[in-house]
């Protein structure tokens, strides 16, 4: 529990997966937590946002609002641009003016994927998609309109409340047949629980900065969704590894994207757990996806 139940906190993209996580998260820390959706705040309409933002005047917004289809953000490149850069940018510049900190979460997907080891904070980013670039291009507007900001970055987010990797393997298994997963893109499955309440340890100890945060271990698409059936227990569907090529995606993925979460740790006081422990309280907290949609 926070020492400090005064607090303000302005929870953007309530609606989605993160946002719905942070928001629980912090409102069992702080009573006074604002949970906003797009329809109450758009982080793509400026003057409105900086007028909602004026109104309220929270002590710290965090943006959990993103356009986070990979594939998606390729197609319409503009609706990525005027999201994940602008709304992140418009964020910031409306928390600027009412002196409160900001938080924005970003992605591993800013990475390249060569480097082969974790990405530290310090590794320059080298997006290889239209939705690395629109996040990095967020970050670098957050970064220089306040001072007052934390940026962390996170990996192969799943939830509750959107559709995601780990439940597209069980509605997939429930239904039978094979199952075709990449064996060659290596990350860090991330619960958004435990990054919501990584959040919260961060926002406690005024953290600034870059920082990054992912479940502990690496594993391979292929090697979660053996672990999501395992875990399971339903389902009748075989896997069958192929590579990124034969998936014929539209983006280009980072080959090895998972992220060195020291600087966390230390930060913190505490270390991530591991995605397989992670993984399994999700499950078992959401026993009907087991049955398909």
């Amino acid at each position: 529990m926070s020492a400090d139940r005064g607090l303000v906190p302005l929870v953007l993209g309530a609606g989605g997966m993160l946002g719905g996580a942070v928001a629980e998260a912090l409102e069992e820390a702080y009573p006074g937590t604002i949970a906003a959706t797009r329809a109450e705040a758009d982080v793509t309409d400026r003057f409105r946002l900086e007028a909602e933002v004026e109104r309220l005047r929270p002590d710290v917004v965090i943006n959990c609002a993103a356009y986070t289809d990979v594939d998606g953000c390729e197609i319409d490149r503009d609706r990525a641009r005027r999201v994940n850069a602008e709304g992140a940018g418009n964020v910031a510049i409306a928390a600027a003016a009412t002196g409160s900190r900001v938080v924005q979460v970003s992605t591993d997907f800013v990475f390249d994927g060569r480097r082969g080891v974790p990405y530290t904070e310090d590794d320059p980013p080298a997006p290889l998609s239209e939705y690395g670039r629109t996040k990095l291009d967020g970050e670098r507007r957050v970064a220089s309109a306040t001072s007052e900001h934390l940026i962390v970055r996170t990996s192969w987010l799943y939830g509750r409340g959107r559709s995601n990797f780990v439940d597209s393997i069980r509605t997939r298994a429930a239904n039978g047949g094979t199952l075709r997963v990449v064996n060659d893109q290596f990350g860090s499955p991330t619960y958004a629980v435990d990054l919501a309440r990584a959040l919260l340890l961060l926002i406690d100890r005024n953290a600034r900065g870059l920082v990054h945060f992912a479940n502990a271990g690496v594993c391979s698409r292929y090697d979660l969704a053996r672990e999501i059936l395992a875990a399971g227990g339903s389902g009748t569907g075989e896997l069958k590894a192929i590579t990124t090529e034969e998936a014929g995606r539209i983006a280009v993925r980072p080959g090895y994207s998972a992220l060195d979460t020291s600087l966390y740790s230390r930060l913190a006081g505490q270390s991530p757990r591991a995605w397989q422990e992670a993984l399994r309280d999700y499950l078992a907290a959401e026993p009907r996806r087991a049955a398909g949609p």
